[in-house]
């Protein structure tokens, strides 16, 4: 049950990152407009969100079939640690009671955040990973 678990919380957070670059790809002027109201303007640079879409996708599909775990996940959890820090105010106060603004739907980013680091703790029971499949099939006994 855990190693299922485990392909599980991997998907669902690779599917929400692989729509985060698919929304840069398709709807650039979204990006523009959260990056402007939560990240200073950081991704403010209309020509280089596609590619970073892209990118996105890219590290997206890895993570959802388990390639490149000891790249991809560090990489999965700096993204959602940035989304998570662009909505701290309402990671904190997600009624506004005390900064305005907030919105309690942005809450759940200190969950996916979590889930990240639980993926990266429990790494090594995951089974239904490329990077698991790829190894035991290294170590299998050749016929003969």
């Amino acid at each position: 049950m855990r190693a299922y678990s485990l392909l599980f919380l991997r998907f669902s957070i690779a599917l929400l990152v692989f729509h985060w670059g698919l929304d840069k790809i398709l709807d650039p002027g979204h990006t523009l407009a959260v990056s402007d109201r939560f990240y200073m303007g950081l991704l403010s640079f209309p020509a280089l969100i596609p590619i970073l879409g892209v990118m996105q996708v890219g590290v997206a599909l890895a993570a959802m079939v388990g390639f490149a775990r000891r790249l991809v996940d560090p990489v999965i959890l700096l993204l959602t640690l940035g989304t998570a820090l662009g909505v701290w105010k309402s990671i904190l106060d997600p009624w506004g009671l005390v900064f305005e603004g907030t919105n309690a739907l942005f809450f759940p980013s200190l969950i996916v955040v979590a889930a990240c680091v639980l993926l990266l703790a429990f790494r090594s029971d995951e089974r239904y990973v490329f990077d698991r499949i790829r190894e035991e099939g290294k170590e299998a006994p050749a016929a003969g």
